[in-house]
């Protein structure tokens, strides 16, 4: 794609309040800047449906819009989709759910902050009362990727009174399958810091140039700050680890904590089963080459799904995790074409 192919969205950006997240445990900045996509014809007059973009684990809203040399960004490619007829016009909102541990996992935690609540009862009506939106549950829809699509999956499973759609992209699941692998490599870097999370935590934020091969302790402090929490403790140790530092056994108390958050677990009670079937789509796919296990996790969803009734499409393609933002180009259009009816 050349310069000149390339299609310039049209983007602005709200500053929300937040004030669900003031006073979190983390300190982290609770008025938010959402970038925006508005659709061509949209004038403030008319009304148009709402997609909520979320993002993966250590990104924001605004990495939906990361120019890459010869790859669209998610807006230009929900514009040129628009201007070729195949998708229907919307409003694509990208929300900042960032913490100091790389992200919320868009969930109520006593060591992060509130995320599900100020996405669910602050953002949305603010939306609603700032833009021209179609204010109504059959009008609004989730999309994200990795976390982002956990964290629709999940949100449309317990909310299902907000969204009447949702894509989820290579979204975490099966934790026995993504994220135990990822305990033997955490316990080593943990070692290597004297078994202190604050320790670790300090040098990897002040490091000028982030160590990769660090990043799965990282991702494993973010998720038991989400699902794991310790509101007896201060932050950066404001969490319990799913397994013993010492011997990488699993704890079983802390890891049914966790397994509570797993959507191939959620699946399992009728009330979340309830909430899938009431969406109008639910559509999910992996890359075959997933170096997180997901697309087992996946498969293993929709093998659930389709055993207790739950209309769904799911979709895998021959890819890695990473980079795979191109996949939007399929769940965009269906979204639209759902919640514009």
């Amino acid at each position: 794609m050349t310069r000149a192919e390339r299609t310039y969205p049209r983007i602005i950006e709200l500053d929300i309040p937040g004030i669900t997240l003031a006073g979190n445990p983390l300190n982290d900045p609770s008025e938010r800047r959402i970038p925006v996509y508005l659709p061509p014809s949209y004038d403030g007059k008319k009304r148009f449906p709402v997609i909520y973009l979320l993002a993966g684990f250590a990104s924001t809203g605004a990495s939906f819009m990361n120019f890459s040399f010869g790859r669209q960004s998610v807006p230009e490619m929900a514009a040129a989709l628009i201007a070729e007829g195949k998708m229907q016009e919307t409003i694509m909102v990208m929300p900042d759910c960032m913490t100091r541990y790389g992200g919320s996992q868009y969930v109520d935690s006593a060591a992060t902050g509130n995320y599900e609540t100020y996405l669910v009862d602050e953002l949305v009506p603010c939306i609603d009362r700032t833009l021209c939106t179609l204010a109504a549950r059959k009008h609004r829809a989730l999309a994200g990727k990795s976390s982002g699509g956990f964290g629709a999956l999940r949100l449309a499973m317990k909310h299902p009174d907000q969204f009447a759609a949702i894509a989820c992209h290579s979204g975490d699941m099966c934790f026995e399958l993504c994220y135990k692998p990822n305990f033997p490599a955490a316990a080593k870097i943990l070692e290597h810091y004297q078994g202190s999370i604050a320790n670790f935590l300090g040098a990897y934020e002040n490091a000028l140039k982030k160590p990769q091969k660090e990043f799965a302790l990282l991702d494993l402090i973010a998720m038991a700050a989400a699902y794991s929490p310790d509101s007896g403790k201060v932050a950066p140790e404001n969490m319990r680890l799913p397994f013993n530092p010492y011997t990488c056994e699993p704890i079983s108390e802390i890891w049914n904590e966790w397994l509570s958050f797993d959507p191939v677990e959620m699946i399992e009670h009728e009330e979340y089963r309830d909430a899938l079937r009431s969406l109008d789509l639910l559509f999910l796919d992996c890359g075959t080459l997933d170096e997180y296990n997901l697309q087992f996790g996946n498969r293993i969803f929709s093998a659930k799904a389709e055993r207790y009734a739950i209309a769904h499409r799911y979709e895998e393609f021959m890819d890695s995790h990473s980079n795979t933002s191109y996949r939007f180009n399929v769940s965009l259009p269906a979204l639209s074409a759902v919640i514009a009816e």
